[in-house]
C-alpha cells in the first residue's frame, strides 16, 4: 500500500472534510500544510502550483495518483479503501447522499471560502458589518434548504444512524458558522447532528486546531 500524503490547511473546510474522512477510516497519512494566507515561502507556493495549479487545498497523493478537490477525493477513498464505508449500498440513496453534500460544497461553502472573503475586502472594498451580512445569508439561505432535506434523512447522524460522507461535509460547515456567529437556533436538527458527532474521536482529530500547522499562527 502506498503512502497517503494529504496537502492541506488547517482552517480549510475542505481540508477538514478529508480528515474526517481519513480518520473514520483508520488510514495514516503525512500531511503538508499549505499556508493559503500566503506566510510559505516563494520556493514551496511554487512547488506546490506544480501539484495543483488552482493553488487550492487539499490535494491528495496516492502513489502516482493526484488528486484535488474534497469530494472527489473523499468519494476515491470510500472506492478504494472499503473499511468503514461512508457512502450507501443502494444507489438511488447513495446519490441522494452526494447531491446533499454537494449542496453544502458546491452552494454554501464556496460563496464563503478565504479568497471570496478576501476579494469583497481588497478588491470590493466592503465594510466588515458588509462582509459579514454577506456570510450570514449565505449560511442562512442554505442551512435553511439544509434542515428541510434533513427532516427526510436525519436519524441519529445527517444520513441514518451511521456516520457517513454527509456528516463529513456538515461538520466543517457547521464549525465556520459558528466562528462567524451565525445563529443556530433556526436549525434543530443540524445542531444536533453537529452535538453527537463532536464527540467522535476521528471529529476530534481531525478539529482545526488540532493540525499542526495550527500551531504555527
Amino acid at each position: 500500500m502506498s503512502e497517503l500524503t494529504l496537502y492541506s490547511y488547517w482552517r480549510s473546510s475542505a481540508s477538514y472534510r478529508v480528515r474526517i474522512v481519513l480518520n473514520l477510516k483508520g488510514l495514516d497519512y503525512v500531511q503538508m500544510p499549505i499556508n493559503i494566507l500566503g506566510g510559505a515561502t516563494a520556493k514551496s507556493l511554487l512547488n506546490f502550483k506544480q501539484i495543483n495549479p488552482t493553488e487550492l487545498v487539499p490535494v491528495l497523493i496516492d502513489g502516482p495518483l493526484v488528486l484535488n478537490q474534497s469530494l472527489s477525493i473523499m468519494q476515491y477513498l470510500d472506492e478504494t479503501y472499503r473499511q468503514v464505508p461512508l457512502l450507501p449500498n443502494d444507489v438511488g440513496e447513495k446519490y441522494r447522499l452526494l447531491s446533499m453534500a454537494q449542496d453544502i460544497t458546491c452552494d454554501i461553502h464556496p460563496l464563503n471560502n478565504l479568497r471570496v472573503l478576501r476579494y469583497l475586502d481588497s478588491n470590493l472594498r466592503v465594510s466588515q458589518d458588509e462582509k459579514g451580512a454577506w456570510y450570514h445569508h449565505w449560511i442562512q439561505v442554505g442551512f435553511a434548504a439544509l434542515e428541510s432535506r434533513l427532516k427526510e434523512t436525519a436519524g441519529k447522524y445527517s444520513f441514518g444512524d451511521a456516520v457517513t460522507m454527509l456528516d463529513a461535509c456538515l461538520v466543517p460547515q457547521v464549525y465556520n458558522a459558528e466562528r462567524f456567529d451565525v445563529d443556530l437556533t433556526p436549525y434543530p436538527i443540524i445542531q444536533r447532528i453537529q452535538q453527537a458527532l463532536r464527540s467522535e474521536p476521528a471529529f476530534i482529530k481531525a478539529l482545526p486546531e488540532n493540525q499542526p500547522d495550527a500551531r504555527l499562527v
